[in-house]
């Protein structure tokens, strides 16, 4: 079998015609008999260039408002018949069925009208059916057969067709192929995960097009890739490409401010938040979430919901840190911040982010909806003699917010909502508390007045008893232990405020 094939014909069917008049004009230059249907043949006869109708290849026409147009054997026998099998050719020279040796197809597009909010009727009409089979069919048959499933491999085709002179090697047609069975396998995902929301069925498919290779992955020695369109999610003002751990961090403090209404700033190192302030400035907020851990606040990454003004950038500047996150920025402080050419700032763009999450594990994947529950007052049960405050209520959702985003185990101490401290991954609850009143006291906080929140229940009153001795008057839990009367009863002793919300934190 020869590994060069020369195009002699060629189907020629698309929804987007953008990019494609170059390629149909070398095409017709080289002798090459176009087929065609519907816009695309009108589109090929507005360039003055002789195009057949698939109709009168076919001797039908295009039915059912064009659901059925390329569905025939004089299509797909001329795109599947085998060239070195005898066979095949007596049979396409029996039914005078030409060898299309190139097909250039795309798909409708159905992501595109589920994302713009299509109708149920708009969407099931962009499932393509002749598309998708003409797709395969041409890939299937790479041998003898030239598939383009997308107009990003027209300038492709055309620098080998004008190098090689209307030719292909069979090298070339399998590269073409796999990039199309890529295109038609994440467009049947598309259409199944758009059906698979009602009584879902327990797979997992995912598809994503977009890829970034990353410098390395969590260490050096590791290689890394982010797969989805993060310029959708950020405009990049400035700095070096995001790593594989500024990106897993980028998400944590992404999910960490949506949590907050008022003027936050958060500062977040390995996923943690190591400081918090809600203020009613942001050059406020920053200033006190700077001053909650300002020595792990170096090289960490910075988020606001807010914009930041030329006032706060200047403070920021200060610090060296790896990424700033924040809506927008003022031009001065843009200006200020790219000084440095390898501080990644990002100015944050609206986007609905997936309500799922996923990862790899053993010799499979976990999946598991999003934790996007928040107990607010509302949800809390006191369940102590003592009721918390005003002030020690919004502490205790503050504090809430902060002990649902850091690893377990952990316990979260907030004080005019400002995280004092927080004890981050511990074996242990009491161990997290103790991390958590030596940090504080580390860097000059009162801890007496604060109010503590757990990511879980206190299987035991010695939090309670710790929480007591360090001056904490308020303790949020979910409750849930079977010795939920100890924690209770030791906290009526004490003199401290104790609520229960019915919703654990765990994060591992």
């Amino acid at each position: 079998m020869s590994q060069s094939i020369k195009i002699k014909n060629a189907l020629i069917s698309v929804y987007y015609k953008d990019g494609l008049e170059p390629l149909v004009k070398l095409l017709a230059a080289q002798g090459v008999q176009l087929f065609s249907t519907g816009g695309t043949e009108q589109f090929i006869k507005d360039l003055n260039l002789p195009v057949t109708a698939v109709e009168d290849l076919t001797g039908y026409p295009s039915i059912l408002g064009g659901r059925v147009k390329t569905l025939h054997p004089k299509v797909f026998g001329g795109i599947l018949n085998r060239r070195a099998l005898a066979g095949d050719q007596e049979q396409i020279a029996e039914y005078e069925i030409p060898e299309i040796d190139l097909v250039i197809v795309d798909l409708y597009p159905f992501e595109e009208t589920v994302k713009a909010g299509g109708t149920p009727e708009e969407i099931i009409e962009k499932i393509d059916i002749g598309g998708i089979s003409l797709i395969r069919a041409a890939a299937k048959n790479f041998n003898d057969v030239v598939i383009i499933a997308s107009k990003n491999d027209y300038p492709t085709l055309q620098a080998q067709l004008e190098a090689q002179n209307g030719e292909t090697t069979l090298a070339q047609r399998k590269s073409f192929a796999k990039t199309a069975f890529h295109t038609s396998s994440h467009y049947d995902t598309a259409i199944f995960n758009y059906f698979n929301t009602e009584e879902p069925l327990d797979v997992f498919k995912q598809s994503v097009t977009e890829a970034k290779t990353l410098r390395y992955g969590e260490n050096p020695h590791q290689g890394g890739v982010f797969y989805g369109d993060l310029d959708a999610m950020f405009t990049k003002l400035n700095g070096k490409e995001l790593s594989y751990n500024n990106l897993v961090d980028v998400d944590a403090a992404v999910a960490l401010i949506d949590e907050f209404e008022d003027p936050t700033f958060a500062i977040l190192k390995h996923t943690n938040a190591c400081g918090i302030a809600s203020r009613p400035t942001v050059k406020q907020a920053w200033t006190d979430a700077l001053a909650c851990d300002p020595v792990s606040a170096f090289g960490g990454v910075l988020i606001t919901n807010v914009a930041v003004d030329l006032e706060t950038a200047q403070e920021i500047n200060h610090l060296f840190f790896e990424v700033l996150i924040a809506p927008s920025y003022q031009a001065e402080a843009i200006d200020l911040f790219s000084k440095k050419k390898n501080r990644v700032i990002l100015q944050r763009n609206e986007i609905e982010l997936s309500k799922k999450q996923f990862k790899t594990l053993l010799n499979g994947v976990i999946e598991q909806d999003k934790d996007l529950i928040i107990e607010g007052p509302e949800q809390m049960t006191t369940v102590t003699d003592k009721a918390p405050t005003e002030q020690e209520l919004k502490d205790l959702f503050f504090a809430n917010k902060i002990v649902k985003h850091t690893k377990s185990n952990t316990i979260v101490l907030v004080k005019d909502d400002v995280l004092i401290a927080s004890g981050v991954g511990q074996t242990s609850r009491v161990d997290a508390l103790r991390q958590a009143i030596e940090k504080a006291a580390a860097f000059g906080f009162s801890i007496k007045g604060a109010a503590m929140a757990s990511d879980a229940f206190f299987p035991f009153p010695d939090c309670v008893e710790i929480a007591a001795q360090a001056g904490i008057t308020a303790v949020l839990q979910p409750g849930g232990s079977i010795k939920d009367a100890d924690s209770v009863a030791k906290a009526n002793e004490k003199g401290i405020a104790m609520v229960t919300t019915g919703i654990r934190h765990f994060k591992h």
